[in-house]
């Protein structure tokens, strides 16, 4: 078994579907929403699984929509992060 092949965080999933659902990986260079999904995820505890499938099943409703708002704060706080960082350092130059 291979962990990288067979494991992953489902809050990845989420985090890339909000991104998606912002429109951000249109107007967002790659180096930024690399550092955007790193800033996200740290702040979300880690859920583990091996198949999507799994998710969908056995995962209740009320619990998805936790995670959707855990994942909506972070992405909000992550954003505000690197906007002020951009900010500042044009500023600075």
């Amino acid at each position: 078994m291979k962990l990288d092949d067979d494991i992953h965080n489902y809050y990845e999933h989420l985090v890339l579907e909000r991104i998606n659902k912002l429109g951000l990986d249109g107007s967002k260079s790659p180096d930024y929403l690399a550092d955007l999904c790193c800033l996200a995820l740290n702040q979300v505890p880690p859920r583990y699984i091996r198949y999507e499938v799994d998710m969908a099943f056995y995962l209740p409703q009320s619990e998805r929509n936790q995670m959707e708002m855990n994942v909506e704060h972070a992405i909000s706080k992550a954003i505000k992060y690197l906007d002020e960082t951009e900010k500042n350092k044009e500023i600075s130059e």
